[in-house]
């Protein structure tokens, strides 16, 4: 994704449901940034739909494209996981997981049907919430006085810099994303506040 302004992510929760020959398999989508969040969601929906037969998923994170995980849950190979990640990656979406809950209903789908059921319930769930296309951005640090705070704050506010976190006392910390097209008018800008030190943060 190197060379690109925006990503193409969802900051909404959905919920989706497709059925084929008794069998009922249920969608959830979450926006997710971390692995972390994944072991959350797969434990809400599991006390959710605690009969459910298979919990199937797939999520991708990051923006290298390295950062992602399927998994079929004990149904045969390939039929789960990498058909509910195809629906991902086909709107080029990332920090997106979702889950498939599936509740058995006494007919063998075959490994067509199953492929077919996943990515379905995975295409149907991304239908009823929207993509949104995010900018890019370079994390960086500021360090800077108390005093300097509404300079700051008004050139992050402008450029529409995203605030990821902050500690305010008398001397202060804050760590920005800045929009990867812009990094270097607005970090000339920030380098006109006299005694504010700026840097990269990994």
């Amino acid at each position: 994704m190197t060379g690109k302004e925006f990503f193409n992510t969802i900051q909404k929760t959905g919920i989706a449901e497709f059925k084929d020959r008794g069998s009922r398999f249920i969608a959830f989508a979450f926006p997710i940034t971390v692995k972390e969040d994944f072991k959350a969601m797969m434990a809400g929906v599991k006390s959710e739909h605690p009969k459910a037969t298979h919990y199937c998923f797939a999520y991708r994170i990051g923006l290298d494209g390295n950062n992602f995980r399927s998994g079929d849950d004990g149904e045969p190979s390939g039929t789960a996981g990498k058909p509910i990640l195809g629906q991902i990656d086909s709107k080029e979406l990332t920090n997106a997981l979702i889950i498939v809950v599936r509740y058995f209903g006494g007919s063998l789908l075959g490994v067509p049907g199953l492929i077919n059921a996943y990515k379905t319930a995975a295409s149907l769930v991304l239908q009823v919430i929207p993509v949104m296309q995010k900018p890019i951005e370079l994390r960086y640090h500021l360090r800077f006085d108390y005093t300097m705070m509404n300079d700051i704050m008004l050139i992050v506010k402008q450029t529409n810099c995203t605030i990821i976190n902050r500690e305010m006392q008398l001397f202060c910390t804050m760590v920005i994303g800045i929009p990867v097209k812009q990094v270097d008018p607005i970090l000339n800008r920030l380098r006109e506040i006299q005694n504010l030190e700026v840097e990269k943060f990994n």
